[in-house]
């Protein structure tokens, strides 16, 4: 097995990092209205780690594309993201059944929040490292 990029290391901790603050943020909702359980809890967890997931595997699945010819790159990318979906839908299934359905949904779009302000973040040490 190859060794994971810094890159790939670097962004899923990022996504990772986002989608903590934003769980506890919608545990804070929950406890406010009254409505917060373990249900709630860890139907979040579940899917705050499927969404971190997925994206570390999205990251990997593109690591290893690179190095592939481009017909197998692609082929290798709709694979992954076909399983990537299922690993998703399984994990919002579990979540809804069991747990609490609105808490086991919302985390699946934590990442995508934290990618709207990644442009951002990180911009002003980039662009002190690129004036040296």
């Amino acid at each position: 097995m190859s060794k994971v990029d810094e890159t790939v290391k670097r962004e899923t901790i990022y996504i990772a990092v986002w989608t903590l603050i934003l769980s506890v943020i919608l545990q804070a909702v929950f406890l406010v209205i009254g409505s917060w359980s373990v249900k709630v809890l860890l139907g979040n967890i579940l899917s705050a780690a499927a969404a971190v997931g997925n994206f570390f595997l999205m990251g990997l699945t593109i690591q290893k594309a690179v190095s592939k010819e481009p017909k197998d790159a692609a082929q290798m990318m709709k694979f992954s993201q076909s399983m990537r979906l299922f690993l998703q839908f399984g994990a919002a299934a579990v979540g809804v059944l069991f747990f609490s359905p609105i808490s086991s949904i919302v985390p699946l779009f934590f990442p995508r929040i934290a990618i709207v302000f990644r442009p951002f973040i990180g911009k002003k040490k980039d662009d002190k490292s690129a004036e040296e």
